[in-house]
């Protein structure tokens, strides 16, 4: 037997172990943890959050001033809009509500991240702009979903594992009609964008581009990075600025020419 039949028949016992070992390399990507953690919370609020009571919406991309913002979950309900944050981490997690930069330590490494509700903060501005309710009626929750402790004390709306529908369940003062819960869910309906590759795709060149200005544009006052954010109120409400990334702790803002 020459070497080729030699390699042959080695390639065709093991031809299985190749797509074997790009499931595994895939299930460690962020992309797939994204997924999968996603997949979690739909699961678990399929099973303990009535749909006739909690409407549910996933995936939702909504156009925004400065390009597009991308939520993971949104529950509709006469109590509330509940918008959920998942994050599909290991490790132990700590930070503070103000604080620009979380952390995640993993054995002796420790990594940094942006504060999940701050992220969040802002798919809660794009409803408040979107919806004629209430701020009030509109709740950030943050879901960790993965094998993750807190190592410091964290806000009641950042939850472990299925934490965030005892949350969402905990709200029962009556704060929108029932009409009212249909015309929120008619008008994100009608205002997100197509569920699609191709629009997820778009929305993460836009967030690429965005952090990449963001980095270069510093804080005149503390020399922080600047994010771009969307006035709410007042005479340049819907218009974009510069903002400070430690907001609150420092309020300095820029005019975006």
């Amino acid at each position: 037997m020459n070497v080729t039949h030699i390699v042959t028949a080695a390639l065709n016992m093991l031809w299985w172990l190749f797509p074997v070992l790009l499931l595994l390399s895939l299930f460690k990507t962020r992309w797939f943890k994204g997924l999968l953690g996603e997949a979690l919370v739909k699961f678990a609020a399929k099973l303990r959050l009535p749909a006739r009571t909690y409407h549910r919406l996933h995936h939702v991309t909504l156009a925004t001033a400065n390009g597009s913002t991308q939520i993971d979950h949104i529950f509709v309900s006469r109590f509330g809009i509940f918008v959920v944050e998942t994050k599909n981490m290991k490790g132990s997690i700590s930070g503070g509500a103000r604080q620009a930069q979380w952390t995640q330590q993993l054995g002796r490494q420790v990594f940094a991240f942006q504060n999940p509700l701050r992220q969040n903060y802002k798919h809660i501005l794009a409803l408040d702009a979107l919806l004629n309710v209430p701020t009030t009626a509109l709740h950030s929750i943050v879901a960790f979903v993965g094998v993750s402790t807190f190592k410091s004390p964290l806000p009641a709306n950042v939850t472990r594992g299925m934490g965030y529908i005892a949350y969402i369940k905990s709200f029962r003062e009556v704060v929108l009609s029932e009409q009212q819960v249909q015309e929120v869910l008619a008008h994100i309906q009608a205002e997100r964008l197509k569920p699609s590759r191709a629009t997820d795709r778009r929305h993460v060149k836009q967030l690429k581009k965005r952090l990449r200005h963001s980095a270069k544009t510093k804080c005149p006052e503390c020399g922080s990075p600047m994010v771009v954010r969307t006035a709410q109120r007042g005479d340049n409400a819907g218009n974009p600025f510069w903002g400070c990334s430690t907001y609150p702790k420092c309020t300095a803002v820029k005019n975006i020419k």
